[in-house]
């Protein structure tokens, strides 16, 4: 057999085994714009309401409102609407209480829907890149099958050389 032969049938086995990458799945999707765009008003609102309820500029205005509420009935610079056990300011919070509640926790049944919409996606995504992974380990272990093929041709090419070497020594030296 020719080496032009041989190196034909090499080419055209690796042609043959040679491995094309092809993405069989869906691409991966944010999951936080799906989850926005299909908000309702209401979810947002719910969502503004707990993100204002939830800050320190809220926290720092409410005290500074209940301050001055208590400051204006204890020292009667106006007139007493609301004297010492502050009832209706008992009334206010109590009201801001009960609603602000509810609210609050429907944006956070709508992250808990959000959060689990994300680790399915995680998920989703972890299992694309082990088959990948996969894939890219059959890859590497067929390039070490052909390299080690390649090898045992080169030794054996090497090995003719030293024959043919050893043959022309003998031949020369008679």
């Amino acid at each position: 057999m020719s080496v032009a032969s041989i190196e034909k049938n090499l080419i055209e086995r690796w042609e043959r085994h040679r491995i094309r990458h092809a993405h069989k799945h869906a691409p991966v999707k944010n999951v936080n714009e799906a989850a926005d765009q299909s908000m309702s008003f209401g979810e947002r609102a719910s969502d503004a309401f707990a993100a204002t309820m939830g800050s320190w500029t809220f926290i720092i205005a409410q005290s500074v409102l209940l301050v001055f509420w208590v400051a204006l009935n204890v020292t009667a610079w106006m007139l007493h609407w609301d004297p010492y056990p502050f009832i209706l300011l008992n009334l206010a919070l109590s009201l801001e209480a009960a609603y602000a509640a509810p609210i609050i926790m429907m944006s956070q049944n709508r992250q808990a829907d959000k959060d689990r919409l994300a680790a399915e996606e995680d998920y989703r995504v972890n299992m694309k890149a082990e088959e990948e992974l996969k894939e890219v380990m059959h890859h590497l272990e067929q390039q070490d099958e052909l390299m080690l093929d390649i090898l045992r041709r080169l030794e054996d090419q090497h090995e003719v050389l030293l024959t043919r070497l050893g043959d022309g020594l003998a031949n020369s030296s008679a």
